[in-house]
């Protein structure tokens, strides 16, 4: 009996660790301190769609795909060029996660497992390989990030539950001075837009 005990111990003891990867937990958080302590970053990227972002710590400006949005951590603006509207919200942790491709930065502390998948060759690129999962059953299934040596993601792969990929190729990185004023609409600049609170 106290052979079966050990053996279940063991055993719960190796899937915790198998959730928890300590390399990718590592590699994560290298990757989190570094956009956490930026004064600010502006990221060039393709791949399913293209566009711009700029970061500093949970604030974004996120220009893709027709769409212009501002987040200062508590409000979203969204600009839809082609209907000349902006509509505001406060949006869920759920809602950050689908507009913003950076906000999984951060996810992994809470409600996901991790693991580390190796080095990977990236576009001529050597990286350290991770792929996040959900601890909970939900519409994302998978991501997969690809860092470099500067600890800086070069490729993220967001697989969700109707089977379909978004990828995020990194063309460039620079860092950018930042004033919090840029994270919030400034209706000044957008004089003839309609604006819809949302909230």
């Amino acid at each position: 009996m106290r052979h079966i005990i050990s053996s279940i111990l063991l055993l719960v003891t190796l899937q915790c660790f198998a959730q928890k990867d300590a390399k990718a937990k590592e590699v994560l958080d290298a990757v989190a301190e570094n956009y956490s302590k930026a004064k600010g970053t502006e990221i060039v990227f393709g791949g399913t769609v293209e566009g711009v972002i700029t970061l500093k710590g949970e604030k974004f400006v996120l220009d893709c795909g027709g769409i212009k949005s501002w987040f200062d951590g508590k409000t979203l603006w969204s600009y839809v060029k082609d209907n000349a509207e902006v509509n505001v919200s406060t949006p869920t942790q759920e809602e950050l996660q689908a507009i913003n491709p950076y906000a999984m930065m951060g996810m992994y502390k809470n409600g996901f497992d991790y693991a580390y998948a190796g080095k990977k060759s990236r576009n001529g690129v050597s990286c350290q390989e991770v792929v996040m999962t959900p601890e909970t059953e939900q519409d994302l299934r998978k991501i997969v990030i690809d860092v470099n040596a500067r600890m800086e993601p070069v490729y993220i792969a967001i697989e969700t539950g109707n089977n379909g990929t978004q990828e995020i190729v990194i063309k460039k990185i620079t860092s950018k001075q930042t004033d919090d004023s840029m994270f919030r609409f400034d209706d000044k600049k957008y004089p003839d837009v309609e604006i819809i609170d949302l909230r």
